[in-house]
Parts: C-alpha cells; sequence; structure tokens
C-alpha cells in the first residue's frame, strides 16, 4: 500500500493537510520525513527550543517537502498553532512534554499524531483522550508494531488462524545495553536551547549534557525508563494481535543492581507482570549481559498448546508443535523510497512501518473515523507501563478499575497517577479540556 500512496493521495486535497511538527530531533524528522514520502502535505510550521535543531530541520523539510517553501519556524509551540493553525500536528517532543502541545493541538481543531508513550502520568493520557474525544479529532500513536508488515501477516495468518491453540503465557523483552552510562559534571546550557522551556512542567535540574539530546530517557523526571519507552511498544503489539484492553492486576521489580556508577536513574533490571484475565504478560529488560536468544533481543514470544511464536522490529518465527516452521523478514522499501538509503539516523527497518502508520492515519482524517493506533489505545498502554513503574516504587500489586480509571483501594497510588507541575505550567485535567 505504501508504494502506491502518491497515487491514492496526489488527487485528494483533503490528505494533503497543513502540517506542523512540534520537536524536530530524531524521531520527529524520521516522523515527518516519511509522512511527506506518501502524501503532499505542506509542512507550514516546525517548533523546537534548540535553534540549532530547528534550523537543521527546516533545511531537510525545504529540500524534501513539493511546494519547495521553507517552514515558518518556532521555539513555542503556542506561537505555532496560533500562527500557522495547522490542520494536521506531529508531536516527538520528550515524554514529558506530550501532554500539553497535544491538548493545545487538539483544541485549536488539528488531528494528531503523537509519539509513545501518550504521558508520563496516567492522569495525562486521560485528558488526552477527553480532548480527543470531545472535540472530534483523530489521533493516531507512534506505536507503529500495529502498522509493520510482517507484524499483521503473523496476527492475521497466525494469532487469529488459531495455530498457537491457547495461549498460556506471553514474554516481552528487551535486552539492549540502551541506558546511559557516563556521568558528565553538570554544566551551563548550551547557547542553542532554551533550557527553561525544555524542563517546562518537569523538574528544574542543572543542567546535563546527557539530557539533551536523545538521552534524556535515562531520567525519570522525563520520562518513564525502558519500560515507558521499550515496553510500551511490545506491550501495545501484544494487545493489538490479541485483542486485549486493559490488565486487571500490574507488579513490578527491579532497581539498579549492576550499573551503579551512570548518572541515570532509571532501573537497569526490571520485570513486570500484565495480568488480562488468566493470561500474564510478563515484561523483562536488562541494559547489561546478553540476550537469551541472540536473534531476538527487544521482542514478544507468544508461548500456545500448538506453537510458539517469536515477533520483533526485524522478523518473526513461528514453530508449530510438530510441523514446518514459518520464518518471515522485515520488509523494507529501500527501491521504493530511495531516501531511505541515506537519510541520517533513519531506521530502514522501521521506516515502512512508518509509512503505513501515516496512510492509516490520513484515512482516519478522510473518514472522521479511529485509526489503528486510536489515542484510547496508546493511553491503555502508556498508562499500563507507567502503573508498572509506580509498582516497582511502591513495592506492591495494583489493580486497576478500568471503569473508574483508579487504582482499587490504594490511595497512595492513586495520588501518584498525577504527577507534580512545575509553575506556571497546569496540569490538565480530563474534565477541563
Amino acid at each position: 500500500m505504501a508504494s502506491l500512496a502518491p497515487h491514492l493521495f496526489a488527487a485528494d486535497k483533503t490528505a494533503a493537510p497543513r502540517t506542523a511538527l512540534i520537536g524536530c530531533g530524531w524521531y520527529g524528522k524520521a516522523d515527518l520525513l516519511r509522512l511527506l514520502q506518501v502524501a503532499p502535505v505542506e509542512v507550514v510550521g516546525l517548533c523546537d527550543v534548540d535553534k540549532t535543531m530547528l534550523s537543521e530541520a527546516a533545511d531537510i523539510v525545504t529540500q524534501r517537502q513539493k511546494v519547495q517553501k521553507r517552514p515558518q519556524t518556532f521555539g513555542d509551540y503556542r506561537e505555532l498553532l496560533k500562527q500557522t493553525k495547522p490542520e494536521l500536528v506531529l508531536i516527538a517532543t520528550p515524554d514529558h512534554w506530550h501532554a500539553l502541545p497535544a491538548i493545545a493541538a487538539i483544541q485549536s481543531g488539528a488531528d494528531v499524531y503523537l509519539q509513545k508513550p501518550i504521558s508520563v502520568d496516567v492522569v495525562e493520557g486521560q485528558a488526552i483522550v477527553a480532548a480527543a474525544r470531545k472535540h472530534n479529532r483523530v489521533v493516531q500513536i507512534g506505536t507503529q508494531r500495529r502498522s509493520t508488515p510482517h507484524l499483521i501477516e503473523a496476527r492475521n495468518q497466525i494469532l487469529k488462524e488459531g495455530k498457537l491453540g491457547t495461549i498460556g503465557l506471553v514474554e516481552i523483552y528487551c535486552y539492549y545495553h540502551m541506558r546511559a552510562r557516563e556521568n558528565p559534571p553538570n554544566t551551563a546550557p548550551p547557547e542553542n536551547l532554551d533550557y527553561e522551556m525544555w524542563t517546562g512542567p518537569a523538574p528544574m535540574l542543572p543542567y546535563n549534557s546527557l539530557v539533551h539530546p536523545r538521552r534524556w530517557r535515562a531520567f525519570m523526571e522525563y520520562g518513564n525508563g525502558i519500560v515507558g519507552d521499550m515496553c510500551v511498544h511490545m506491550l501495545d503489539m501484544v494487545r493489538w494481535m490479541m485483542d486485549l484492553g486493559w490488565p486487571d492486576h500490574i507488579s513490578s521489580d527491579g532497581g539498579i543492581y549492576v550499573d551503579k556508577a551512570s548518572r541515570a536513574n532509571i532501573s537497569d533490571t526490571q520485570t513486570a507482570t500484565f495480568q488480562f484475565g488468566s493470561l500474564p504478560v510478563v515484561w523483562t529488560h536488562r541494559t547489561w549481559g546478553s540476550a537469551p536468544d541472540p536473534q531476538y533481543p527487544w521482542g514478544a514470544t507468544f508461548y500456545g498448546d500448538k506453537g510458539t511464536l517469536r515477533c520483533s522490529v526485524n522478523s518473526y518465527d513461528f514453530q508449530p508443535n510438530g510441523g514446518a516452521p514459518v520464518h518471515r523478514d522485515v520488509t523494507y522499501e529501500l527501491e521504493q523510497y530511495p531516501e531511505d538509503k541515506t537519510e541520517k539516523d533513519l531506521e530502514k527497518h522501521v521506516a515502512p512501518a512508518i509509512r503505513g502508520h501515516m496512510l492509516d492515519l490520513l484515512h482516519a482524517r478522510e473518514n472522521r473515523s479511529k485509526p489503528v493506533a486510536d489515542v484510547e489505545q496508546g493511553h491503555i498502554s502508556s498508562a499500563s507501563c507507567i502503573m508498572a513503574n509506580m509498582s516497582m516504587e511502591l513495592g506492591r500489586s495494583l489493580k486497576w478499575d478500568r471503569e473508574k480509571q483508579r487504582i482499587v483501594n490504594d490511595e497512595e497510588a492513586n495520588r501518584r497517577l498525577r504527577r507534580p507541575y512545575r509553575a506556571p505550567w497546569v496540569h490538565p485535567e480530563p474534565d477541563q479540556v
């Protein structure tokens, strides 16, 4: 489908919305440039608190978009929304800056592509969902495993056809050595970075070179660690493949067990169990040591009484109990989209999934329907991961009431559903959006 995109959308003005990007770093550019490959959108505005990053993104977009027009640039997302009035907004900021721009964009009348996890706390996510529903906006979340060709095949041809039989356990995991290991001193922020605005509603800490760019994920002040970054993808993929909703119980243990010298404060070792009725989905990450299966260092393994299915961004392997195994590799589209070959830092194996995700978003915009990674689905996956970290911090299991959207009989845990905001920023509330 992705290779047909220029033909599908060239004559349809509704599929070429005025588009803006908030957060012009690594994945912001990856998302926007994939959208430009499949639809003739006009990028009217870019926003970032790093002037150098913003200018570089403007140069690239000017070259890549068909109108050959340099988009306006902004350091404040509120000015971008006010002055350019975009119809579609892509948001790829650090996680602590997801909720406020997303809600503001929705309130302005724009549809939104929001990177995962949708929020850093549960109430933020509830507020984003409430805003999307109140203002009738389409919001696609960047959990693009739902648009990954080989995973769609595994879902449709193996899981949906019952080839695994009864599934009694799903393991999800990440063994990448991705946690920052350095311990540099605090310094003054670089002149090109508006550190006050970068910090926004998060706690104001002394600037450290680890936080910008990209490695802010090493700190719980700005995100939810590797569970919030990597588990959210695999948990969401499992939920989608098996049609699962909210987990009933969430429990987690972990901490910094090995790498105690780094400035990073996220766990280097953690397990979490998401209980869906009688089905446990068990997450494990280690940022040290080796992966049990080197072919699947980040993925999911479904154990059924008729076979086993392993899935990752790179492949899937189905081993039936008696019978021929099935192996599929990721789909590349390097010939259809030659820009993929030379684009800096692009995850080439993920590019087709992002394009598919963008096409799904455009289809949902035209039909005013829910996209495959609708905001509510993104909220369930994000909130579940946030509560896993809460369980680890509190040292106890959490029981979730999906109707009341609260943790059962645990007021301390419920207070943690909402993080404090640094003034003058005000925490969004579901009933005030």
